[in-house]
Order: C-alpha cells, then sequence, then structure tokens
C-alpha cells in the first residue's frame, strides 16, 4: 500500500485493522495480521487510513482483553474520538519489518505472484492470503477462484520473487 511521508512515496504494509471503542477513555480494540499478534505492538507509530489521508497516531499503551487486544493511541481521549478510527486500517512503513528469515516470507510480497503447476498449467496470480487454522491458503485468480494450500514442500514447490512466480504441485480441476 503506497504512503507518503516528507513528499516522498513510502511502500506502507498494513499489519492490523482497528475495531470498535473499548470503555470511555479513548481506548480502542485492535485486530493484528501480525503473527504472533502482540507483535504489532512492536510499531510504536501507526499509520492509519488510506495512503492518501494517512494520519500518524503513537501506540501510548495496549493490553490483552479477552481474545483480543485493545490500545490507547495518542491524542485519542474519549469513546467519541476511538469511535471515529472504526475500521481504520493500521500500517507501518515496509523498511520497519525485519527481513524475512531464508524460506519465510510476507503474504504482501506473494500476492500478484503468477501461481503454475509444475506440468505448466497457469493457475493465474495470486489476489490474496487467508488463515484456515491447518494451513495459509493462496486465493488464486484466473480463469477461476482456486484455494491453494500453502504448504511447502507438498504443493508449493518453489517461490520465485525476483520472477514472479509460484510453482505448485496441483491439481488443475481440484
Amino acid at each position: 500500500m503506497p504512503g507518503s511521508s516528507g513528499g516522498a512515496a513510502v511502500e506502507r504494509v498494513i499489519i492490523g485493522r482497528l475495531g470498535s471503542p473499548f470503555g470511555v477513555k479513548g481506548w480502542i480494540r485492535v485486530h493484528s495480521h501480525t503473527r504472533p499478534a502482540e507483535q504489532l505492538f512492536d510499531y510504536p507509530l501507526w499509520g492509519l487510513g488510506e495512503s492518501g489521508e494517512l494520519r500518524e497516531l503513537a501506540v501510548e499503551a495496549a493490553q490483552a482483553q479477552g481474545k483480543g487486544w485493545i490500545a490507547r493511541l495518542g491524542g485519542i481521549a474519549d469513546r467519541d474520538a476511538a469511535a471515529e478510527l472504526t475500521g481504520a486500517m493500521i500500517s507501518v512503513p515496509r523498511t520497519m519489518l525485519p527481513r524475512a528469515e531464508q524460506g519465510a516470507y510476507y503474504w504482501i510480497d506473494l500476492i500478484g505472484l503468477r501461481v503454475v503447476s509444475t506440468q505448466g498449467f497457469d493457475f493465474g496470480r495470486v489476489d490474496s492470503l487467508m488463515e484456515t487454522g491447518a494451513n495459509d491458503v493462496l486465493v488464486v485468480h484466473g480463469d477461476a477462484e482456486r484455494l491453494i494450500p500453502f504448504v511447502q514442500p507438498d504443493v508449493i514447490q518453489r517461490i520465485d520473487l525476483s520472477a514472479g512466480v509460484i510453482e505448485v504441485d496441483w491439481d488443475p480441476d481440484f
């Protein structure tokens, strides 16, 4: 997701989303897209909203609440101010992310890659990914939408980021 900082384009990565307000003192529910979920709070400054209307707020406090998380953000002092942020996407500059370990990938790097079978069938491109509990799944759009398990090395044979290709051992009829 492109963003702006000091007039120069900065690639931003969505790491979560704000939920509804929690209480009356400006706390807000947070839905993390990081693993582990609390890693979201390793980033002390969040960009909220879309790239053209990005608002940066500091994370002042965070804590577990039930099965999720809540946070208090700088300048958000009451429930009404927190309610205005409901649904905002949380992003950080790509440069803030640690380098992925060998054989590990950020989902953002897989979106848009072409998916081909080991037999040469072109499935289309990765539109998104989703968690299922057992394993992640590539959502691939081509002549049809296909859900391909992200299981290495059984299904995912090779990922070549520089060539923009994921090679899979997957039946086109499945």
